[in-house]
């Protein structure tokens, strides 16, 4: 028995009594809906209702685990961009879960691998994934959203699989899955680390590529993405029944409840199915010219502003619903909180160019759902004019690669770099005042997953990327690393001593700047893959997280927590808008932010100008922070120097004048690994590094040796 069904809502909706499938595709002159049993036996629905390019049926008694795919008929004529072939299943773009695994074979792809004229007619059916209908309930509860502030966010970018496949203390079938990261252990851990939301890479379903399959790789990291609605089957610690959807929203729920939001990388800007040689797997053969970019004058070929072979074509309509039903379903069903946003430039092009003003953007604006969870770009793709930091619009935040660039330059004493290092640690206004953002539209961060961990940047000069095949060739070769006078493991103890310093250089700088900072997953326990900035490929323990580490660099993971927690306690590194360089209230004596020399002087342009100077003194008011509360108060807090000296001899830092402060206490020191706790203007007690027995107090006016190629935070005493 059917029943004529409903075009809307797309993909199969189940309602507790049957199933309604629909599915898009205006280029089709016929489609069948193909019912799998458990034996993989194949029954097909011919669909004969059609409305607004949408065909659609409805089911009785289909319900959650049964598994199905589609095949269109229609012209195929690929030097036209038209590739219809009703010999290839096709998965369901709006699919809630797919089952299976992909196998390579000559039937996936549209055309003669011996390379003749004709169509492939092999049936693809028993080498593609199915599929899945999901039931759409679940138990919630009492989940809602954290709704953590931008300013009081602190962002950690993991790894499913690698996170936790290896940690020690979770259930071994648990290890790699939704379950592990929802498991009290690791909420525990990064509660402790000060992590308010999870920067989760892809978990759309994604597929192995050929090329790294030939190779006895996989696609560790994820950006293959065949289906945007369904969360990675291989990450579920149960299969069958699609109960990678039921996991995923229990891990929501778990995380939610200990105040720690989900944030997905999403992959809107290519597919799976690569370039005009890729197989054909889904929107390929349902509607070609709708769902991507061709090339205008030859549409047998793809545009590729992505490096991958292919672009969605978000110019096309029903290509755009698809990306805004697929995040809104993230967010009102799965409840995730955001989503940064991969390649995102490649949404921005309208035509050719970027276009910031694109409908896609326009459209996120005035959707009420989407526009209210938190949205972060990766602002470029690798198309002509795709570095676009600090040209999205209002509403978005963005991945600060200006920031990583900077401060990777400074803390290796790369010359001139001082007065773009003031920009980068106070917000980048140059990048977003301008627009009206504030500060946190800044994403700050000094590692990602794609290139060196925080370990590797200062451990090596140089790439090694042998491991991936390549032949070295992949990745980036401008690193701005310095591997501290050897190129990887050392047992050379000065060159050790000064790694470990420049780590801590690094975290204090990402965590006390103004924006919003993002930590790498393991870089607060020295995790490594000696040198391979590109483990994309790497699905091994190069790339997973090695949970011994805590204990070894108990050191590390202990700083790291610690200057956490001063960004946490004090707003004046977290303020909500830029800095004036000026009084913010009548009577005030005092700017919001004052720059030094390491002779106590105000900076003047020539200092700015010299090209040489690698040392600098910011003095930040808190008294001077232009908010008030949720509750209408003025914010305080206390006011702190921070003495940056990238120098490799060590300086005398003089103090400034007795109008900022008479007496100032060093409350974190990146060569020492100190770290003290401060509030009302004393030392409250220890927080990292041990107890100093006295601590170590400087005057207006008076000098405070700052080691070569380190960072003191000082507070205000007295």
């Amino acid at each position: 028995m059917r029943w004529p069904g409903s075009p809307y809502p797309l993909g199969a909706t189940y309602d507790g009594a049957g199933t309604n499938f629909a599915l898009f595709s205006e280029v089709a002159e016929r489609v069948e809906l193909c019912l799998f049993d458990e034996d993989g036996h194949e029954t097909r629905v011919r669909l004969t209702e059609v409305d607004g390019f949408v065909w659609h049926v409805y089911l009785p008694r289909v319900g959650p685990g049964q598994c199905y795919g589609y095949r269109v008929y229609g012209p195929h004529d690929p030097a036209q961009g038209l590739r219809c072939n009703p010999d290839k299943l096709l998965l369901d773009p709006y699919a809630k879960a797919i089952s299976g695994e992909l196998c390579w074979h000559s039937a996936l792809f549209d055309y003669d691998l011996d390379g003749g004229p004709d169509r492939n007619d092999l049936d693809s059916a028993p080498y593609l994934p199915k599929s899945v209908v999901v039931t759409p309930f679940f138990d919630w509860g009492d989940d809602h959203p954290p709704r953590q502030p931008y300013d009081e966010t602190v962002i950690y970018e993991a790894h499913v699989r690698g996170l936790t496949i290896r940690h020690p203390e979770l259930p071994q079938e648990l290890r790699g899955t939704y379950a592990a990261l929802g498991h009290p252990t690791v909420i525990e851990y990064l509660q402790r680390l000060g992590v308010t939301a999870i920067e989760l890479m892809p978990v759309h379903q994604f597929i192995d590529d050929h090329q790294l399959v030939l190779r006895g790789m996989t696609n560790y990291w994820g950006y293959n993405t065949v289906g945007f609605f369904a969360p990675h089957e291989a990450y579920s610690s149960t299969r069958g029944q699609a109960r990678q959807v039921q996991e995923f929203k229990w891990m929501v729920r778990s995380l939610h409840r200990a105040g720690i939001e989900v944030i997905l990388d999403v992959v809107y800007n290519h597919t799976a199915e690569g370039n005009h040689l890729g197989p054909t797997l889904c929107w390929r053969g349902i509607d070609n010219r709708a769902y991507y970019r061709l090339v205008d004058d030859d549409p047998s070929y793809y545009m590729d502003y992505t490096g991958t072979g292919n672009s969605l074509n978000a110019r096309d309509p029903h290509t755009l619903q698809l990306i805004m039903d697929s995040l809104r379903y993230w967010v009102s069903e799965m409840h995730v909180d955001g989503f940064r946003f991969d390649l995102a430039a490649t949404l921005a092009r309208e035509f050719y160019d970027v276009d910031r003003l694109s409908a896609f953007f326009d459209i996120v604006q005035q959707d009420p759902v989407i526009s209210q969870v938190k949205l972060i770009a990766e602002p470029w793709d690798v198309g002509p004019g795709g570095y676009q930091v600090g040209n999205f619009p209002p509403l978005w935040t963005e991945w600060n690669g200006q920031f990583r660039d900077t401060v990777r330059d400074f803390w290796r004493g790369q010359p001139a770099t001082l007065g773009e290092f003031a920009s980068r640690i106070t917000g980048s206004s140059d990048l977003y005042q301008d627009d009206g953002r504030r500060p946190y539209a800044s994403i700050n961060f000094v590692t990602a997953h794609d290139g060196f961990t925080l370990a590797d940047l200062v451990s090596y000069n140089d790439k090694h990327n042998d491991a991936n095949g390549e032949g070295n060739r992949d990745g980036h070769s401008d690193n701005r690393s310095w591997n501290c006078g050897a190129e990887g493991p050392t047992d050379d103890a000065a060159v050790n001593k000064l790694r470990s310093q420049q780590r801590r250089n690094f975290l204090t700088t990402l965590f006390l700047s103004q924006g919003v900072p993002m930590l790498s997953h393991g870089d607060e326990l020295g995790r490594t893959q000696r040198g391979n900035n590109n483990a994309y490929c790497q699905d091994n323990e190069l790339s997973w997280m090695d949970w011994s580490l805590a204990e070894k660099n108990q050191d590390l993971l202990d700083f790291t927590r610690a200057v956490a927690e001063m960004r946490r306690a004090h707003p004046v590194f977290r303020r909500r808008r830029f800095f004036g360089g000026r009084p913010i209230r009548k009577g005030d004596e005092l700017r919001d932010i004052a720059w030094f020399t390491p002779r106590g002087t105000e900076m003047t342009e020539q200092d700015w100008e010299s090209g040489f100077g690698r040392s600098i003194t910011v003095f930040l008011n808190g008294n001077g922070i232009p908010d008030v509360d949720r509750y209408g108060r003025r914010i305080r807090d206390d006011s702190f120097l921070l003495c940056f000296n990238a120098h490799d001899d060590t300086m005398n830092f003089t103090m400034p004048s007795a109008e900022y402060g008479g007496e100032w206490t060093v409350v974190l020191d990146t060569n020492t690994g100190e770290v003290l706790s401060c509030g009302g203007g004393q030392v409250t007690g220890v927080i990292a590094g041990g107890a100093p027995a006295t601590p170590r107090s400087v005057l207006a006016g008076r000098a405070l040796p700052v080691n070569g190629r380190s960072l003191v935070l000082l507070e205000r005493t007295g």
